[in-house]
């Protein structure tokens, strides 16, 4: 298992010096920074000023060199935009995006785990067709669409929720639905074809023929055999929510790592956007290992 968890970490570490190497030398191409925090009528001088400042003077070889420099002394550099260690406004938006996808994904993962086992112990039954049609729907629709559609009717029509923001448990409403509409019907699908594979097999067969209740049956027996193919799904939905769920961040006005990232490339804030973009990959990595372990948990072969 140790020698399982230090070929991850290797493989992980290698693709953040490739992601690092990208993103820096990319984020470059966006122009320079003093055209965007001076003045129009700045002079040469101040611009001079503000890139020697700032340490955009140099080659950018140089500049890359310095970076990884730093970075090997956990010092991510200082936002230009907000003259703050970069690493400080990256966590504090991260604890948001963190917060919204940690309660999303429980909220989720119940509701699909439930939902598809019993749609896969009654397969071809009402409540199966009905969950089949509302999962694939959900799976099916734009998130971006949802969330203007879900502001347009229950924020302006009806005025049950805020457009954007933090402040109470309401501003979390609307983000939290749009967010768990995608996940669900994806889970729900995985969860339900996982199940029905299961719910077919001999130990089950014999667990009925003994007159087991329905409940352990679904629950119990089948559904730790169905969970292999539901962790991996869960994983990527969760990586997909930890990338910052931007569109959906941006739409609500949510202060979360993905919004700091359209918002940091947009001004040229080169140390925000690497800081996010490493957090980020370093968080997935560490849930990507944490699924590889739940694995080994749940079937004994794979430890091997």
């Amino acid at each position: 298992m140790l020698t399982f968890v230090r070929k991850r970490a290797l493989a992980s570490l290698i693709s953040l010096v490739g992601l690092v190497v990208l993103v820096f030398f990319l984020s470059r191409l966006t122009g320079d920074p003093a055209a965007l925090f001076l003045p129009e009528d700045a002079t040469e001088a101040m611009r001079v000023q503000f890139r020697e400042l700032h340490g955009l003077n140099d080659p950018v070889l140089v500049q890359f060199g310095r970076y990884v420099w730093d970075l090997f002394h956990l010092d991510f550099g200082d936002s230009i935009r907000k003259a703050r260690p970069a690493i400080d406004v990256v966590l504090e938006a991260f604890t948001w995006t963190l917060q919204l996808a940690l309660i999303t994904m429980v909220l989720v993962t119940a509701a699909a785990i439930v939902v598809g086992s019993l749609a896969a112990f009654r397969a071809g039954g009402f409540f199966d067709r009905i969950a089949s049609l509302v999962s694939l729907i959900g799976a099916s629709a734009p998130d971006f669409w949802i969330a203007i559609v879900a502001i347009v009717v229950f924020s302006i029509s009806l005025g049950w929720v805020p457009t954007s923001g933090t402040g109470t448990i309401l501003h979390w409403i609307l983000p939290i639905g749009v967010l768990f509409i995608r996940p669900f019907g994806l889970i729900v699908q995985v969860v339900r074809g996982s199940m029905i594979s299961a719910l077919s097999s001999a130990y089950v067969k014999t667990a009925r023929a003994k007159g087991v209740r329905a409940r352990p049956i679904i629950f119990v027996h089948a559904l730790r055999n169905a969970m292999l193919p539901v962790i991996t799904v869960i994983g990527d939905q969760a990586a997909s929510l930890l990338n910052g769920a931007v569109v959906i961040e941006t739409i609500f006005g949510f202060p979360g790592v993905g919004k700091l990232m359209i918002d940091s490339i947009l001004q040229r804030d080169f140390n925000v956007v690497l800081a996010a973009i490493l957090v980020t990959a370093l968080a997935i990595f560490l849930m990507n290992l944490l699924i590889d372990l739940a694995y080994a948990v749940l079937d004994p072969r794979i430890r091997y």
